[in-house]
């Protein structure tokens, strides 16, 4: 008997594996070689708006290589004015985040490996959620568990190979720090999400994309204010409508390889009263980065970069009357000859 399989058959291939993922791309960014593949060139446009025209940044003289398939879904009727926010769970060895029943990450970090899934309405009308919220989230995990970093949020840059890394609370201006880092010429890693190798202290970063409210743009003159204010809007989580700046575009220079942390500096949104910056003593410093870091301290690795953290200066910035007060203070951090106070 001779019996024949009809390729359309939905049953013939109920997961979907044998459909062709005709569209591929490599990009090194945060330490590791990313092999991104897709059904679609316009999934893959997308990534490319993450990843493409970024420093090579590598921890090592090889690259780990981690490979991402971003799928494309049939479109559907369903209409968000807002995508529902990203649902996390963990199991099996794999990591999932779930917008919806069509819109979904999952990732592999012991096969370095990641699946996200799009529908096409999705795609076409919240292409910064995808982006942002689904590949981002694989590139992300990927490099963090695959290359044992430290995830933090908070924005880093400095010169001369060295950086400091900015952490505090939402409002307390650290993406307003770090467009002025940018216009002062200082060599820009990330403002949004920073990774940290524990063992060496050097800090990398997505430098992709500036996030600023349209009251920053008064600190901006010239072209850098023309970029800012060309640049697209974009709706946050928070209800916060931020432009998002390329910063492959604008001023100021991208850092051409990982930055080995002279400091870390908790903004404080409180005014300034006294000195600018202050040394916190040990207990006080661990303490507040745990507080402002929860999903980071929960890390396999975060003991090692508090010791790292503590072991090259931990400091409280109080808000200054101008962004260039702010960074005036730090720069003393950044000189490998200055006596830092």
């Amino acid at each position: 008997m001779t019996t024949t399989t009809d390729a359309t058959d939905p049953t013939a291939d109920p997961f979907g594996e044998g459909s062709p993922l005709a569209h591929a791309a490599r990009w090194t960014v945060l330490g590791a070689c990313f092999h991104v593949v897709s059904d679609s060139a316009a999934l893959l446009a997308l990534a490319a708006q993450a990843c493409a025209s970024l420093p090579a940044h590598r921890f090592g003289a090889v690259a780990p290589m981690f490979h991402v398939e971003l799928r494309l879904g049939a479109p559907r009727d369903t209409v968000y004015a807002l995508p529902p926010r990203v649902r996390t769970q963990a199991g099996a060895g794999v990591l999932c985040g779930v917008m919806d029943a069509a819109n979904h990450v999952v990732v592999s970090p012991g096969q370095r490996r990641a699946l996200v899934s799009v529908s096409a309405d999705m795609l076409e009308r919240h292409p910064y959620h995808v982006r942002y919220e689904l590949m981002e989230f694989a590139l992300y995990l990927l490099a963090a568990r695959g290359q044992d970093l430290v995830p933090l949020h908070g924005a880093c840059f400095g010169f001369g190979g060295r950086g400091v890394l900015v952490l505090g609370p939402t409002g307390a201006g650290k993406s307003t720090l770090a467009l002025h880092a940018l216009l002062e010429g200082l060599d820009f890693v990330a403002e949004d999400g920073v990774f940290v190798e524990p063992k060496t202290m050097r800090a990398t970063g997505l430098a992709n994309y500036l996030h600023v409210r349209d009251d920053a743009l008064h600190w901006a003159e010239g072209a850098p204010h023309r970029w800012l204010a060309s640049s697209p809007v974009i709706l946050r989580r928070s209800g916060v409508a931020k432009r998002e700046a390329d910063l492959r575009i604008g001023p100021g220079r991208l850092a051409t390889a990982p930055l080995d942390l002279a400091a870390v500096v908790m903004l404080s949104d409180q005014p300034a009263s006294g000195p600018a910056r202050r040394s916190l003593p040990r207990d006080e410093a661990v303490a507040r980065l745990h507080a402002d870091q929860p999903y980071a301290a929960g890390q396999p690795h975060w003991q090692r970069f508090v010791d790292g953290a503590v072991e090259r200066g931990v400091y409280r910035l109080d808000r200054q009357a101008h962004p260039r007060d702010a960074l005036r203070a730090l720069r003393p951090l950044l000189d490998a000859d200055a006596a830092v106070a």
